[in-house]
């Protein structure tokens, strides 16, 4: 009897190892299957670790444009300009006149004019002056604003040699600026242009950027002081050279010669005539209503 039951127990025993065998088999496989998951990456498990790639690094940024070089032969653009014309040009005269202008835009029609947005400046020369002249000289540049509605800035006296073929941008004598307008007084024999009967002479230099307009950025006016001074002296003779410093005023903002004997701009001198005719006005005021230019 115990034989049997040892018996028993041995198979029993077999039976329980054989088991074992089998559950450390599965226990392994398990081990192995944990393992693979915790190896595989980033998965379910709390501990496992999620690698994110760094972005590349950013291209370095363009150096800037090189500043433009500043032209050397004009003034910085748009000094003084304004938004709208500085003053309203007086309504020319019903009929109309005779009038002419010294240049034309490229159209044919529309004159060469001042921007009447930006003042003109302007400044005497008064060596060799007659007494009692330089008050007449502002006394027409009044005049002159009056029918254009361009604004004038008188800046004072000026020791630049009178040239009618002046450098229109003196940095070194007027600042970074257009040169002003020139006014002053010579004799034929400082001016050949004045010889004769020629008792004044003016004109101003027109300038244009690309397609813009073209306008006038500053001017010589000279009266030959030998012949006015005398007129001065006459009866009646402040008049007269007030009309001739109107007409040369006429010449520098753009009115040419016309051969009408009753308008101002009639190239002689006419005693009888000695303010500003109906074509003069007409002219002026259109001249006083230019384009305003202010990338010059």
């Amino acid at each position: 009897m115990r034989e049997g039951r040892r018996s028993a127990d041995s198979a029993g025993v077999r039976a329980f190892r054989r088991l074992l065998r089998g559950a450390g088999v599965v226990l392994v496989l398990l081990v192995i299957v944990l393992g693979a998951g915790v190896l595989s990456g980033p998965g379910g498990l709390p501990w496992a670790v999620r690698v994110t790639a760094l972005p590349a690094p950013a291209p370095p940024s363009p150096p800037p444009p090189p500043e433009p070089e500043k032209p050397r032969d004009r003034p910085p653009a748009g000094l003084e300009v304004a938004e709208f014309p500085r003053g309203v040009p007086q309504p020319p005269p019903a009929g109309g006149g005779t009038y002419a202008f010294t240049g034309l835009q490229g159209d044919g029609v529309t004159p060469v004019a001042y921007d009447p947005c930006r003042p003109i400046h302007y400044v005497l020369n008064g060596l060799g002056a007659p007494p009692g002249g330089e008050p007449i000289v502002h006394a027409a540049v009044a005049r002159i604003s009056e029918i254009t509605g361009l604004v004038f800035v008188h800046d004072g006296a000026s020791d630049e040699p009178i040239a009618v073929d002046r450098p229109v941008y003196q940095p070194e004598r007027y600042g970074d600026r257009w040169a002003p307008v020139l006014i002053g007084w010579q004799s034929e024999q400082e001016e050949p242009a004045l010889a004769g009967d020629v008792v004044g002479q003016a004109g101003s230099a027109a300038v244009s950027l690309g397609r813009s307009p073209s306008i006038y950025v500053t001017g010589t006016l000279v009266l030959d002081a030998p012949q006015i001074a005398p007129v001065l002296e006459r009866r009646g003779g402040r008049a007269v050279v007030e009309a001739i410093v109107l007409h040369e005023l006429g010449h520098l903002v753009g009115l040419a010669h016309v051969d009408d004997a009753t308008e101002l701009m009639y190239p002689q001198v006419q005693q009888q005539v000695t303010d500003l005719g109906a074509g003069d006005r007409t002219g002026l005021a259109r001249l006083g209503a230019g384009a305003c230019v202010p990338q010059l």
